[in-house]
């Protein structure tokens, strides 16, 4: 007698913990330049989702699918806080972007984007360059970033509406805007986290940094006389401002308690773990810069740049973070509710407010 025994379900993206009512969830194959890639689109109210295409090595497909539902709900109210006219998508390639990274890949993936007939518009994230993106223009019309249209690189903007909200939770916290002097631990060296580190130069801060990539840190070391920290030391050190410009999740019960700055705020997408974090920092008396809040400087550029210019409105509306950054700290403070909390409830108030 045979006896076979079924396989448990697999668990697909509607029972996902991370699913939130997303509109489009797309798993991408290419055998031929072996892609492996992640569309999550998750809402389409105030317009086509914006977001950009992440490649990274994820130990697992799951982990993939957690990064692109987060990072695409994150993206909605990116776009929403920041006041443009654009949903909220991502994309995650499965691949290590040193070592499997081809025009042929990125090609494949465009393929892919087009199908989806513009209701997802992408751009560059980590591990992806301009360069990356002019070969996915080669295949969708729905790409940003781009020469064809407008600034290219959206990193600088990025670094700037990071930079300029940092200045704003300096001004909560210590009362001035002025950072001469103030300790920054930068943990992420690419092209924001660089960035971001040449503008607190600039502005007289004294840098530690880390990164995964020796040589991103040697760089850094030589151009600002910056203190080199492993990256999980991070966000323990003795500083002011805690600035995690990496990969996500940095901010969890592990690393909440033994964080050594009175403000956190740097470019990362999602930066908490869980809500339950958020709560923690500010019971410790730490001020949180909600993350997509911060960081919206790089979308703004790649949505309102045109082609052959636009940069003084982008600069403009980079600026405005500032703005926008001090509203949430102010309301926050007067609730005595986590900062996050009112930066959502801001989002939600204009995505209702949508017929």
């Amino acid at each position: 007698m045979n006896v076979q025994f079924s396989k448990p379900p697999v668990p697909t993206a509607f029972e996902h913990d991370e699913f939130d009512d997303h509109e489009n969830v797309l798993f991408a194959r290419d055998r031929k330049s072996g892609l492996t890639a992640i569309i999550a689109v998750h809402d389409t109210t105030l317009g086509p989702a914006l977001g950009g295409c992440r490649i990274w090595p994820y130990p697992s497909k799951a982990e993939a699918l957690t990064d692109a539902l987060r990072l695409s709900r994150g993206m909605t109210y990116k776009n929403a806080l920041a006041g443009l006219d654009l949903g909220g998508g991502k994309a995650v390639i499965i691949a290590d972007p040193r070592q499997d990274k081809t025009p042929e890949l990125m090609k494949a993936f465009g393929t892919h984007v087009e199908r989806l007939s513009g209701t997802y518009i992408t751009a560059e994230d980590v591990g992806v360059s301009p360069e990356d993106m002019e070969a996915v223009a080669e295949k969708t019309r729905h790409v940003r970033g781009t020469r064809a249209t407008g600034l290219g690189d959206p990193s600088p903007f990025t670094a700037l509406g990071v930079f300029e909200g940092l200045k704003a939770a300096a001004s909560h916290v210590f009362g001035s805007s002025d950072l001469t002097g103030k300790r920054v631990s930068v943990q992420g060296l690419g092209h924001v986290g660089f960035d971001l580190c040449k503008h607190l130069h600039e502005a007289g801060a004294s840098l530690i940094v880390s990164d995964i990539h020796e040589p991103a840190v040697q760089r850094a070391v030589s151009c600002f006389d910056a203190t080199a920290v492993k990256p999980e030391d991070a966000h323990r050190v003795d500083a002011d401002i805690f600035a995690p410009c990496a990969l996500g999740g940095v901010l969890n019960a592990q690393t909440v308690p033994e964080i050594g700055a009175k403000i956190v705020a740097g470019a990362s997408n999602n930066q908490l773990q869980t809500t339950e974090d958020g709560v923690a920092l500010k019971k410790r008396g730490i001020l949180y810069a909600p993350d997509y809040a911060i960081n919206a400087g790089g979308v703004i550029s790649i949505a309102l740049a045109t082609p052959g210019g636009g940069e003084q409105a982008v600069r403009a509306k980079t600026l405005a973070i500032a703005e926008t950054m001090s509203a949430i700290f102010s309301r926050a403070e007067e609730a005595n509710r986590p900062p996050e909390q009112i930066a959502d409830e801001i989002a939600e108030e204009r995505l209702n407010r949508r017929p």
